[in-house]
């Protein structure tokens, strides 16, 4: 009788036999049926560890990656480490109709992640401050005498350059961008001013620096470039971790099938300055216009652009609806409402034979002053005197025509064309006066909530002008607050008000209005979005490195995780053949071994011979 026999060396010296009767044969018809169930119970181990290993690497992520927003919102207050080589520069100018400011901005390399872009923030010095200057007057100024404009240009470059590392210089690109006050100047004065800037800088600096890099940007481009920098700022523009955010659904524009995708929401800007008034915001969803002549008007509204490095990504490709309202800001607002009185008033008292404004014995009365605030506007030739009534509804029906509202469809100020926006799923954050109106003399700044606003501003008109100087000579209001804004709070807050909910048609219940004036402690500017969207194509570089040189070292840690997981699962599977591989083995000899010994148990079959008479006993 045969037997089977195994042994192992390792990882010690065994060996025993067994015979084939001994074989627990009841197993071995089902031994497809243990291979079915071993499978079974792969699959299982596999989708366990797909879904629930899975599901925990990536919440470890997100929970990574938030970790290091909030460390980079706090470290942005860091002295900028310059003697670190990976780390990258580059420089604004921002030539403004009052003055020039340069602005200094860094960035570590580029993690390789394509869809993610660079982490740039502001460069700050020794003494945590940002590297930032600035010099008066415009560069406009310069118009007559344009060969003047690099040498004006010149302290800003110098200052910036000492600064940043000597051999970072010429892989720092530069930028210097003209706006308000270069616009009104005639195309060919703006074109002489610009060309002396082409042709010096590069003389004097070593700064990567080219021809378009220099240019005289529209509102339209500069409204975008501040948008950008907001959401950036807010981490709207980072896909990969929701985080719980509300997200949008977007028809990716410049798409030929329309591709539809979900996103973080991201934020409009309202910004009311002193002169202009402007609104910013994503459009998610194809637009549809009533005429040609609105689609006309649109094309000019509307900026379509991809700030990913992949211009086959849509990811991060955006619709942004930017308009600017020139003589719509607080202070413009309340000099045309002044001009229109004194014109209706000299109209009226010519009329009907009155006197009233004339003196100060007899003065018009105005809603939109505080109570018994006695006020002087116009010429010393046309001089109209004013004593206010504190009536903040009355002021605000008065306002209503200022907007010049019209009764198209899609409309906002001026009658100029607005796309629909979704009020139930949309977020705004209001700066310069929506903060000054909503915080220095109401403190209620932040949310915003209409019916408590209008009725704080209400109060405040209602109070006598006596007791707001003994409350500000008390130190109730803001510090940066004045008398100015004393006088004029009372006009600021009806014209916010009427421009925010008839102007651009924001319900009264609308609760996602946050005013401020710092994003997460800090001033955004435009500068920020520009350089963010001139250098988006920047990353390839770094992308194409790390393709080379292998995993990039941020992920490396993220890598090992994911690994650990799979370098178990391979060892598992490889564990499971070599038993099922055995288990074969083992039934090949086991059924040698019984094809070989079995017919000799009763070879009278095997010879023909007769059966054998076998006793019986009855």
């Amino acid at each position: 009788m045969g037997r089977i026999s195994f042994s192992c060396l390792f990882p010690a010296s065994w060996h025993f036999s067994l015979s084939p009767q001994l074989l627990p044969r009841i197993l071995i018809p089902s031994f497809r049926q243990l291979i079915f169930i071993s499978l079974v119970f792969c699959l299982i181990g596999l989708l366990y560890l797909v879904l629930v290993i899975g599901k925990g690497h990536v919440s470890w992520i997100a929970r990574e990656n938030h970790f290091h927003r909030h460390l980079a919102r706090v470290t942005d207050v860091d002295v900028t480490d310059t003697s670190n080589p990976n780390l990258n520069y580059g420089l604004v100018v921002d030539c403004g109709s009052s003055g020039s400011r340069v602005f200094v901005y860094c960035w570590p390399r580029h993690n390789g992640n394509p869809h993610e872009l660079l982490d740039i923030r502001q460069m700050r010095d020794q003494h945590r401050k940002p590297v930032v200057m600035k010099i008066k007057p415009g560069i406009s100024e310069l118009a007559k005498t344009p060969e003047k404009a690099s040498d004006y240009i010149y302290p800003l470059l110098s200052f910036a350059a000492q600064h940043i590392p000597k051999n970072k210089h010429q892989e720092t690109p530069l930028y210097i961008l003209c706006t308000a006050g270069m616009r009104v100047l005639p195309e060919s004065q703006q074109e002489a001013i610009l060309e002396d800037l082409r042709t010096d800088i590069p003389v004097h600096f070593k700064f990567l620096f080219s021809d378009s890099h220099v240019e005289v940007i529209s509102g339209k481009q500069e409204g975008v470039y501040a948008w950008i920098g907001i959401n950036f700022v807010l981490g709207r523009f980072n896909h990969g971790d929701n985080g719980g955010e509300a997200e949008v659904e977007v028809h990716v524009p410049s798409s030929d099938q329309q591709d539809t995708l979900r996103r973080k929401r991201t934020a409009g800007v309202l910004d009311m300055g002193g002169v202009s008034t402007q609104i910013a915001y994503e459009v998610p969803k194809t637009v549809s216009f009533v005429s040609p002549q609105q689609e006309e008007v649109a094309k000019n509204l509307l900026a379509e652009f991809n700030l990913g490095c992949d211009a086959h990504r849509t990811e991060h490709v955006y619709r942004v609806y930017v308009s600017t309202f020139l003589g719509f800001g607080g202070n413009a607002a309340r000099q045309r409402y002044e001009e229109n009185l004194i014109q209706k008033t000299v109209i009226r008292n010519k009329l009907l034979g009155e006197h009233v404004g004339e003196t100060a014995e007899s003065p018009l009365l105005d809603p939109c002053l505080p109570t018994d605030l006695e006020d002087q506007i116009g010429t010393s030739t046309e001089r109209l005197y004013l004593r206010g009534t504190g009536d903040f509804d009355q002021c605000r029906q008065i306002l209503q025509p200022f907007l010049n509202r019209t009764n198209d469809t899609q409309s906002s100020l001026n009658g100029v064309y607005q796309p629909a926006i979704d009020y139930s799923n949309s977020q705004f954050y209001g700066f310069s006066e929506f903060y000054y109106c909503t915080e220095d003399v109401l403190r209620m700044g932040g949310d915003y909530n209409a019916s408590k606003y209008a009725a704080a501003a209400k109060g405040y008109c209602a109070t006598k002008w006596k007791t707001l100087q003994e409350r500000f000579d008390s130190g109730l209001y803001a510090s940066h607050a004045d008398y100015h804004r004393l006088k004029y709070q009372c006009f600021k807050s009806a014209w916010m008000y009427e421009v925010f909910h008839s102007g651009f048609s924001f319900p009264t219940n609308y609760k996602n209005l946050k005013t401020a004036l710092l994003v997460y402690e800090k001033e955004v500017q435009w500068t920020l979005g520009a350089i963010l969207y001139r250098t988006r194509f920047l990353p390839l570089r770094d992308i194409q490195q790390e393709s080379l040189k292998g995993t990039h070292s941020h992920w490396r840690h993220s890598f090992s995780f994911v690994n650990n997981h799979y370098l178990f699962l391979a060892c598992f599977f490889i564990v499971l053949l070599s038993i099922i591989l055995y288990l074969l083995r083992l039934r090949r000899i086991h059924r040698l071994a019984v094809k070989r010994y079995t017919p000799s148990s009763v070879p009278w079959l095997e010879e023909g011979l007769v059966t054998p008479m076998l006793p019986i006993t009855l």
